[in-house]
């Protein structure tokens, strides 16, 4: 679905691999944070968990819920891009793209929606216009 909007590339699913084969009483691994100075790869855990969390919240479906999310997060606001929640003729969008271009000029996007399914998560190389995503954008200027 990402194909429209990003640089055709297959987009893959940000839904978690299969579970570990021993559990612990306490978790093995630390959460994703922010590598400011690291790759998109390097900060794509972050923005998946950050997909995931708002997906899974009663704004799932306002582009808004995700951009505030990834900056609380540490993602530059600047850096970003976001559609629209609604369509041309006012209908809720069949889903939303957000995006956030790096310093490394890869782009970490993001599609959720309800004909999406499960959000979706890539990164995908930077526009030769500097930007993530194809098309008309909504302005974040809040």
């Amino acid at each position: 679905m990402l194909a429209a909007c990003a640089p055709d590339v297959a987009p893959t699913t940000s839904r978690p691999s299969g579970s570990p084969s021993v559990r612990s009483a306490t978790p093995t691994s630390e959460p994703p944070v922010l590598h400011p100075k690291g790759t998109a790869q390097d900060n794509l855990a972050l923005f998946q968990e950050v997909t995931r969390t708002v997906w899974s919240g009663k704004d799932k479906v306002r582009g808004r819920a995700y951009i505030d999310a990834l900056v609380k997060a540490g993602f530059d606001k600047q850096s970003m891009q976001l559609t629209e929640d609604r369509s041309t003729v006012g209908n809720p969008a069949e889903s939303i793209q957000f995006s956030v271009l790096w310093r490394d000029g890869q782009c970490l996007i993001g599609q959720v929606g309800p004909e999406t399914g499960d959000p979706v998560t890539v990164i995908q190389p930077g526009l030769v216009d500097g930007k993530c995503l194809i098309g008309k954008t909504r302005a974040i200027d809040w």
